[in-house]
């Protein structure tokens, strides 16, 4: 025992044996993620639940500590709706997506960019990690142009993608920060309106523009569920080929299919490992990174 640890209580319920197990079985996954880049979509109810989120955090700082590379994506829906009910203003969605009008852009720019942004960040300082806020406008990061849906409907300054420009997350990177992003992005060229953008899509963009070697979405639900009533019904991994069977039969569906199909994005953009897990399970994170058994959903 460590000379360090004099206080140290014995607890019965631990044993040196699984405790040596555990630590053999993580080396070879420290070993293949040091240096490489992980991108992280941080959303649901571990970012509502404040244990989760110190938690999360916890997770990210250990990551960061070892050497690996992390990007945290976030979103802030429920944020976005309490604050517009405070200001008296109502959330409106048309097929799924948020109504942005420019008295709307402006708060979720506000609770975005400027409180959760600089809330997680903290956290991740207080963590001991070295955190950077960032927004999709810093540096032209996330570009945009607005929806278009060939429907006629228009839904305001929500935008599509157009471009990701990693240089200044590069470099933070290669300085040992952790940058995490907002998702409020720039219009291209000579259009300076700012955009809502899906969280899930700007991390899976994010993560093909990086390079990164894997896009993980921490959410609110444990994965595909072969029976959403079931739990023990959980798809641990999905072949790229076979996921249109699984939306055809309905097996993917609701709010599942655009968080499927940023992995299929960020699949063919060339990130190789993508996930969808329970971020409700407390540092589900480090389980699929460091252990043989893994959690939630991978597609490749």
């Amino acid at each position: 025992m460590s000379e360090n640890n004099e206080n140290f209580v014995e607890n019965p319920r631990l044993d040196n044996g699984p405790w040596a197990d555990v630590l053999v079985q993580a080396l070879p996954y420290f070993r293949h993620w040091v240096g490489k880049i992980v991108v992280v979509k941080y959303g649901g109810n571990a970012m509502l639940n404040e244990d989760l989120k110190a938690a999360v955090m916890k997770d990210i700082v250990l990551l960061n500590t070892i050497g690996i590379k992390v990007v945290l994506v976030h979103g802030g829906g429920p944020e976005i709706n309490h604050m517009l009910e405070k200001t008296g203003k109502e959330s409106k969605f048309i097929n799924g997506l948020r109504y942005t009008d420019e008295e709307t852009m402006e708060i979720v720019q506000m609770v975005l960019t400027g409180k959760l942004n600089k809330d997680i960040v903290s956290i991740l300082l207080k963590e001991g990690g070295k955190a950077v806020g960032l927004s999709g406008v810093d540096a032209g990061l996330l570009r945009a142009k607005k929806i278009d849906k060939g429907d006629g409907i228009d839904y305001g300054q929500v935008g599509d993608v157009t471009g990701c420009d990693p240089s200044l997350i590069l470099s933070l990177l290669d300085k040992g920060f952790i940058p995490v992003v907002s998702t409020v992005a720039v219009g291209e060229n000579a259009d300076t309106n700012k955009y809502n953008i899906n969280a899930d899509t700007a991390a899976a963009v994010i993560a093909i523009a990086l390079g990164a070697e894997k896009f993980v979405q921490l959410t609110n639900v444990a994965g595909v569920l072969k029976d959403v009533n079931d739990p023990k019904s959980l798809i641990q991994r999905i072949h790229l080929e076979d996921v249109q069977k699984y939306y055809d039969d309905g097996t993917i569906s609701g709010g599942m299919i655009p968080k499927i199909e940023c992995c299929v994005m960020a699949r063919n953009g060339g990130v190789p490992r993508t996930h969808i897990i329970d971020g409700r399970v407390p540092h589900s994170l480090l389980i699929e990174m460091f252990s043989d058994r893994g959690i939630g959903t991978m597609i490749y």
